[in-house]
């Protein structure tokens, strides 16, 4: 129950301001860096290392994601897993619950009802999938 509720305010204070009807649009203008500070560094931190500042009320290990090309046997950064998990739509149910946001659906919902949002918010997680690229140690 904890957990829930620490992952309800979460979301209330990172996605609340963008909430507002046809708030994807000024998105569109953020950079890499920016959709990280804006969406991320809550739980993984300013850095990426995962000591941000709601990490700790957290349940589970918040990753370091400096750190993901490391982890990989190949040592290569896994771009396509990355944005799968960020987007968080093809997440496996084996794999257990999911720890964050459904970034893919809480960035479509917010375009307008004339737009379509899913390519807008598919963008915007390129950008941070490249910014998390340019992170690795």
């Amino acid at each position: 129950m904890h957990r829930i509720l620490v992952t309800a305010v979460v979301l209330l204070w990172v996605a609340a301001p963008a909430a507002q009807a046809n708030e994807l649009e000024p998105l569109l203008d953020y950079s890499g860096p920016q959709l990280y500070q804006r969406f991320c560094a809550s739980c993984h931190g300013r850095q990426g290392y995962g000591d941000g500042p709601v990490a700790p009320s957290l349940k589970v290990m918040v990753p370091d994601l400096t750190r993901i090309a490391r982890r990989q046997q190949s040592g290569e950064f896994p771009e396509q897993r990355i944005r799968e998990i960020v987007d968080g739509r093809a997440v496996l149910p084996a794999h257990g619950l999911r720890d964050m946001p459904v970034w893919g659906y809480e960035l479509e919902a917010q375009a307008p009802p004339d737009q379509p949002g899913r390519a807008a918010a598919q963008g915007l997680i390129d950008k941070l999938v490249a910014y998390l690229r340019s992170i690795q140690q």
